[in-house]
């Protein structure tokens, strides 16, 4: 016969076994949502980074458009200068004021939207770029000093709307690949379309014909 001492050994062994695998289960659980945590947590930097991105790309935009009406002033000024650059850099800018300010609220998750304003503001910069073409090769304004300033101011806003664009593509791209590697993907998803992929620009194409203004 099994001695009290034995039974009451058998009988914590038994119950040992159960104990160990619910602590196991709860190890495991808790792990899995320490890591969701922290891949929420990552995703949710790599988003922000994004937005601030697209908020410097606006913002360049912006002080751009801020600059073209004193060019347009300056430019009209001068005498025998043709009305067809003007048209164009009308139309341009009417493109971009329609797809600029509340519809580009949710251009991040809209690629369409995206696209119309890249294209909106790529011909507004075609326009730019050949009407200094135009005014540089007029006498009077390539000795004025009001457009020598306004070109370079111009010059200097293009500059940096290539930086700001690259640094946001970057970001996007860096976003992506966190968001597509498995299993950060399961995370993303679950969030529905509070991490949709970004969108990135597209390389601007190379200008017909570049600024030729000489000093």
């Amino acid at each position: 016969m099994a001695t009290t001492a034995q039974v009451s050994s058998s009988r914590r062994r038994s119950s040992a076994g159960p104990l160990f695998s619910r602590l196991i289960v709860v190890g495991v659980a808790l792990l899995a949502v320490g890591w969701a945590f922290s891949t929420y947590k990552q995703l949710v930097r790599a988003d922000q980074e994004v937005r601030a991105r697209w908020t410097q790309v606006q913002t360049v935009y912006q002080r751009r458009a801020e600059l073209v009406p004193n060019l347009v002033e300056t430019v009209r000024a001068a005498p025998a200068f043709e009305a067809e650059p003007f048209t164009e850099l009308a139309q341009a800018r009417a493109q971009v004021s329609e797809n600029s300010g509340a519809r580009l609220q949710n251009a991040l998750g809209d690629l369409k939207a995206f696209q119309k304003f890249q294209t909106a503001q790529q011909a507004l910069s075609t326009s730019l770029q050949q009407l200094l073409a135009d005014a540089g090769a007029n006498p009077e304004l390539q000795s004025a000093e009001r457009f020598r300033d306004l070109q370079s101011q111009l010059e200097g806003v293009e500059n940096r709307v290539s930086i700001e664009r690259m640094r946001f593509n970057e970001a996007s791209r860096q976003f992506n690949l966190l968001r597509n590697a498995l299993p950060t993907m399961l995370i993303a998803r679950g969030f529905g379309d509070r991490f949709d992929e970004k969108p990135a620009f597209a390389p601007s194409p190379s200008p017909a014909r570049q600024p030729s203004v000489r000093f």
